[in-house]
């Protein structure tokens, strides 16, 4: 199928399942933030599968091709991973500096980083078992999970950021065991440190990766909408990514408007087209939308298009998530009309 769709993760969760109004009023937590589920403790889980199963159903009634659980059991889109590692107090947080140059309390890493378990098989099996669309599955990227701690263990950053991706790696080839048909690692703060990035970024994504056997896509962008609303016009890390193992890469370009000559330098990657503006609550028209996407296919084929929103959905109100989702999904119609004539 030419110009198939997806979410880039997160749906927006219902009001009776989270308090949506902490949830807005603060940057995404780090470290655990029970305080923010409106549900008991012993209710919660089953309470979290009904709001996946609405997401789920959402999606397909919308027409999105490939299908995410909506990221509806995290806080945020790292800390349900980035906490279940062993060598990670989190009984006793540090302290980071987020992308928006503000002091966040971030998961201590006081020993040898390892996973103890997998986090997010359960997620992905409950996903598949309901829908019969193809499935992608989000993991935080090793280096943004690196930048989001205080590192009191290792030596360097570096090695910590290849401990993440050692433990990452392993999550990831269960994912694919489980049946995903991609898996999206997030990595914003590569272009929120492109210096460090360079450095040991791309190595620790490629670790990450390694020896795996599956659709991987790689997320970078310029932060939530809702948090980080001043757009550059362009990435300070995008044409590295050339090198790295990912398949698929997913960049925003409504909101920043971004000059897509840059993508002729990612040839051979099939690119999730961020054509979804998450800053303006209007809801784009189908028309629109696909004058992102044409932007983009001055430099890429359209077989390696894929029609995606600039970044995580979460923060919208449900309402507009999907209309704007609506209209991404008859953009695709449009175009594939267009495009096979």
């Amino acid at each position: 199928m030419l110009f198939p769709t997806t979410l880039v993760g997160s749906y927006p969760q219902p009001e009776w399942l989270i308090d949506r109004k902490k949830l807005g009023g603060r940057f995404p937590p780090r470290v655990r933030a029970r305080e923010l589920w409106r549900i008991p403790e012993p209710f919660l889980v089953g309470a979290q599968d009904d709001a996946t199963e609405l997401a789920i159903r959402a999606q397909e009634e919308i027409g999105i091709d490939i299908v995410t659980d909506g990221e509806i059991r995290r806080e945020s889109y790292s800390n349900r991973f980035a906490t279940a590692l062993e060598g990670v107090d989190i009984d006793n947080p540090g302290t980071a500096l987020d992308r928006s140059g503000y002091p966040n309390p971030v998961p201590r890493v006081a020993g040898k980083i390892r996973r103890k378990f997998a986090v997010e098989v359960e997620d992905l099996k409950f996903l598949k078992k309901n829908t019969t669309r193809k499935v992608k599955i989000t993991v935080p990227g090793p280096f943004t999970m690196s930048q989001q701690a205080q590192n009191d263990f290792y030596k360097s950053d570096a090695e910590c950021a290849l401990d993440y991706a050692a433990a990452l790696n392993e999550e990831i080839a269960e994912l694919f065991a489980a049946g995903a048909d991609v898996v999206q690692v997030d990595e914003p703060y590569m272009q929120a440190r492109p210096e460090k990035a360079r450095e040991y970024g791309l190595a620790a994504l490629n670790r990450a990766l390694e020896g795996i056997k599956g659709t991987t896509a790689v997320h970078i962008c310029f932060g939530y909408a809702a948090v980080i609303h001043a757009r550059p016009s362009g990435y300070s890390f995008l044409p590295e990514l050339a090198g790295c193992r990912c398949n698929q890469i997913s960049i925003e370009t409504a909101q920043s408007n971004l000059d897509c000559k840059v993508l002729e330098g990612l040839k051979g990657k099939q690119i999730m087209v961020g054509c979804i503006d998450l800053n303006d609550m209007a809801v784009e028209t189908p028309d629109v939308v696909a004058r992102r996407i044409r932007k983009a296919l001055r430099y890429l084929r359209p077989e390696d298009v894929i029609l995606a929103p600039d970044c995580g959905m979460k923060y919208l109100p449900r309402d507009v998530a999907d209309g704007k989702l609506r209209s991404m999904v008859a953009a695709a119609k449009l175009l594939r009309a267009e495009y096979k004539a």
